[in-house]
């Protein structure tokens, strides 16, 4: 049976939960909500991990590859300035986790899996999740240069897989730093393990655009047109609208 929220998943279901897969995401995303609290209560309290976490920013520079410009230029066609931000803040995000947990990855896979996992979101379709057209266009961009069967898949099961409660690295390394990456950007998950000056710095070179506004109407729009989705079941039971307001960041 293919885990829930993997790339087979998505496409047999078009990403609807069924009422035991509800249950069964519950604990991995009450972990997650008590780690967001008390990654929030320790950034307050300034006692959080990443005073003390060192990573050299050089760690989380784009590949220098023809692809991994590429994948920029096709996100920079498909995504509004405040989502192209988010996708290279994602990227950098889970570079940093890697970085902290030493944690071996493909660079270009990750970036190609960052830039493009929220493609599809910005025009959702009546019962099928973002992440089956955001997979699809990223299978697309990399069978066009020439990238091997299993290096697609890996992509599409990262992008279908990044927005699951509790995905770890069973699922492979660049799933958990694809949602890993975009947990930091979106709710703040781990938010307090990133070096202060590395979340400064990335911050700083791609600015948030007022994203938490735009990425909350834009999950409300996928939780309407995916009834018992992901994003659905994210805004019932993690109170989304309230989570990202609250992510450590301005804007």
């Amino acid at each position: 049976m293919s885990a829930i929220g993997s790339i087979t998943w998505t496409e047999r279901t078009g990403g609807a939960l069924t009422t035991r897969e509800c249950v069964s995401l519950a604990g991995p995303l009450l972990r997650d909500e008590l780690r967001i609290a008390s990654g929030f209560l320790s950034m307050a309290l300034r006692r959080h991990a990443g005073r003390g976490n060192i990573v050299d920013p050089a760690d989380l520079a784009p590949p220098d590859s023809s692809i991994a410009r590429d994948a920029d230029e096709a996100a920079r066609d498909l995504l509004s300035p405040a989502l192209l931000n988010h996708s290279r803040r994602a990227f950098a995000w889970g570079a940093t986790i890697a970085a902290l947990q030493r944690i071996t990855f493909d660079p270009e896979l990750l970036y190609v899996a960052s830039m493009l996992h929220d493609t599809g979101l910005p025009s959702p379709v009546p019962h099928v999740d973002f992440t089956v057209r955001s997979a699809e266009i990223a299978r697309e961009f990399l069978d066009r240069r020439g990238v091997p069967a299993d290096g697609r898949e890996l992509v599409a099961n990262a992008i279908a897989l990044h927005h699951t409660p509790g995905v770890s690295l069973d699922s492979g390394a660049e799933a958990y730093l694809l949602s890993a990456g975009a947990g930091v950007d979106v709710f703040g998950l781990r938010s307090d393990k990133v070096p202060d000056a590395i979340r400064r710095s990335v911050v700083q070179d791609f600015p948030r655009l007022g994203f938490k506004r735009e990425f909350a109407g834009l999950w409300r729009a996928e939780a309407r047109h995916v009834p018992r989705g992901r994003a659905w079941y994210l805004h019932r039971f993690a109170v989304t609208d309230l989570t990202i307001r609250l992510a450590p960041y301005r804007d």
